[in-house]
């Protein structure tokens, strides 16, 4: 079964007939199949050399062009402004098939194993929660999974692993109930789950360098969209769109502006998008989903 890409007729809407086509985080290749479709040129990304075997399967077009990396790391973002694109379209955080694939480690599925790695390269999530002092887990469970016990669960996390090494997602779930309770279940999992796929893959810190550049890479009127999964991810994306809409970005004490004195775009729609009810229901996944837009000046 093929990943069912989220929000497709509003992003096709907002597409625009683009002709020249970012899919930043290309996944299954459900996006870029339907630009394809649609007749434009697509450069598709992914850190995950899986997902580019697949996508590339599925699409098996020669509009596709297809480069493995982060759509974050300085030589990937060179090549997307060498394509020179007239959209963007970076969905974040995991797909469902690597949620449901147990060898990548993204489930709290019994027995899967901590490793989270969208690259298959550097630290595993393991590697995360046996060495990182309890001040820095518990700055990822605040910040990155809203955690309000952030603390007393990393202090837990710290206790374990004195004893023995978190290899799989037993121990972590094990930490997590010995925390929040009994009555603590798969919502409460898998937003730790997520905190710490954040950390290991170094995600937020990423976007928030990349949003700029993917911006001033696109041809003039190019739209940049991102589809979020998680409140800091959203955060970012909200007020760098928001910042880049305003004509003065100076201190309030500056008596005459110094800025650039202009807006860079307009954001659009002005408000997220969110998916529908009966998308909902035939994909549980988008509920959380969250698709905010940003249109450069023509």
């Amino acid at each position: 079964m093929h990943h069912q890409p989220v929000l497709l007729p509003e992003i096709l809407a907002l597409a625009g007939g683009a002709r020249r086509v970012v899919d930043g985080t290309l996944g299954d290749g459900g996006h870029a199949g339907a630009f394809i479709a649609a007749g434009a040129l697509v450069l598709g990304i992914d850190r995950d050399p899986e997902a580019i075997r697949r996508a590339a399967e599925r699409v098996a077009s020669d509009q596709l062009t297809v480069l493995r990396g982060s759509s974050f790391d300085p030589a990937v973002l060179d090549r997307i402004r060498d394509f020179h694109p007239d959209l963007i379209l970076l969905d974040l955080g995991v797909s469902s098939r690597q949620l449901d694939d147990e060898a990548l480690g993204f489930s709290f599925r019994p027995g899967a194993p901590l490793d989270m790695r969208m690259g298959r390269s550097g630290e595993t999530a393991a590697d995360l929660l046996n060495t990182e002092s309890e001040e820095e887990l518990a700055r990822v469970f605040a910040d990155w999974g809203d955690e309000r016990r952030a603390r007393p669960l990393a202090r837990e996390v710290a206790r374990r692993r004195g004893r023995a090494p978190f290899t799989t997602s037993d121990d972590l779930v094990n930490a997590i109930r010995a925390t929040l309770g009994p009555r603590s279940g798969p919502p409460d999992f898998a937003r730790i789950f997520q905190s710490i796929r954040i950390a290991v893959n170094g995600e937020l810190a990423g976007l928030a360098e990349a949003l700029p550049v993917l911006r001033d890479a696109l041809a003039p009127g190019g739209r940049l969209l991102v589809l979020s999964y998680h409140s800091g991810e959203d955060r970012i994306v909200k007020h760098a769109f928001q910042e880049w809409t305003r004509r003065c970005i100076c201190p309030p004490e500056f008596p005459v502006c110094r800025c650039r004195g202009r807006a860079l775009g307009t954001m659009e729609p002005r408000h997220p998008v969110r998916a529908s009810d009966s998308e909902v229901e035939a994909n549980p996944r988008a509920r959380s989903a969250l698709l905010r837009g940003f249109r450069t000046v023509p």
